[in-house]
């Protein structure tokens, strides 16, 4: 049970980093710092549009609008955490 707790809290740990990494991607893109025109700077991009779209999608749908800040990928991140430390509490202990 403690390989599947290890587990669970490796894979959300990979996914908050992945979806930093996209925030980080879209400011430098936003500020004309990276230009998306170069093909590894748009692959990178769009892998990381994919991988944290399906889960921000929906949080997006019920938050309210901020105007230009999107706080989406906090509400992921500490949803995520809650999501973990639920899985240690309810499978480790």
């Amino acid at each position: 049970m403690y390989a599947l707790c290890r587990l669970i809290d490796t894979v959300v740990s990979i996914y908050i980093w992945l979806l930093i990494a996209s925030v980080v991607l879209s400011w430098l893109v936003a500020f004309n710092v990276l230009n998306t025109h170069n093909r590894f700077v748009w692959q990178v991009g769009e892998f990381l549009h994919r991988i944290t779209e399906p889960l921000l999608a929906p949080i997006r749908s019920f938050l309210p609008n901020l105007g230009g800040l999107d706080i989406s990928p906090i509400v992921l991140i500490l949803a995520l955490y809650f999501v973990r430390d639920l899985a240690f509490e309810l499978l480790c202990f």
